[in-house]
């Protein structure tokens, strides 16, 4: 299994950076995330956690460090929530969801808490 990378360019500020180390299982989403058809986007990082779960089935640490995101992407996060709650109920998988916010943005704490009910996982807050 090989990581997976993509990294942010200037000529697309809307896609976010993503780094997915296959062997320490850390997962990182970083940036903004407002592109159409984000289900696109982010169709390869679902298949990697599915895969990740299927070859290592050990523990993934997913941090995110959005500063903004539309509704595309809100739909594509809690498909991967939903994807690590089934890990955790079904096959008693261990995970980890940080979600870095810009101390200047309070109201993402409201958004991450919504993920939270939404999606039925707790996720930590971390200002960065």
């Amino acid at each position: 299994m090989n990581n997976l990378e993509i990294h942010r360019s200037p000529s697309y500020p809307y896609y976010p950076s993503v780094m997915f180390n296959a062997e320490t299982g850390v997962c990182d989403i970083v940036g903004e995330s407002y592109m159409e058809e984000a289900y696109k986007f982010y169709l390869p990082l679902i298949n990697w956690i599915k895969e990740f779960i299927r070859e290592k089935g050990q523990k993934i640490e997913l941090n995110i460090k959005l500063v903004y995101f539309n509704t595309s992407t809100t739909k594509c996060l809690l498909d991967i929530f939903e994807i690590l709650r089934y890990y955790k109920e079904d096959q008693n998988g261990v995970f980890e969801i940080t979600w870095f916010y810009d101390k200047d943005d309070p109201d993402m704490i409201d958004e991450v808490k919504d993920f939270e009910k939404e999606a039925d996982l707790s996720i930590n807050i971390k200002e960065f």
